[in-house]
């Protein structure tokens, strides 16, 4: 059984004021995520519990206008961001980023 290829970020363009995230892969793929979605969705356990899985942080606790304020790299395997609400826990895996989170295809 052979290793999963999960294309590395290319480049990561934060749009619209840290609004939109733009990925570029290294496959070519360039995806648009929502920092709302991305946001929403943290992985962290402080918001989502560690032991049970069930997700502490719900939508409606997250400002619609939230926007990412930067962007950094997590080893070769996932992207962290610093949030306009001061969070900043939360990594988000290349895979996930690829198959989990709702994104728009750009380009």
């Amino acid at each position: 059984m052979g290793l999963k290829r999960i294309p590395l970020p290319v480049q990561v363009d934060l749009n619209s004021g840290g609004v939109h995230i733009d990925v570029t892969w290294q496959d070519g793929r360039i995806l648009r995520y929502r920092a709302f979605d991305l946001r929403a969705q943290c992985p962290c356990a402080e918001c989502v519990d560690e032991l049970t899985g069930v997700r502490k942080l719900r939508p409606e606790q997250v400002a619609p206008e939230i926007a990412a304020r930067e962007v950094g790299r997590v080893g070769r395997y996932a992207l962290r961001f610093q949030w306009s609400d001061g969070h900043n826990t939360g990594i988000y895996t290349y895979e996930r980023l690829l198959d989990g989170y709702p994104a728009e295809p750009r380009g």
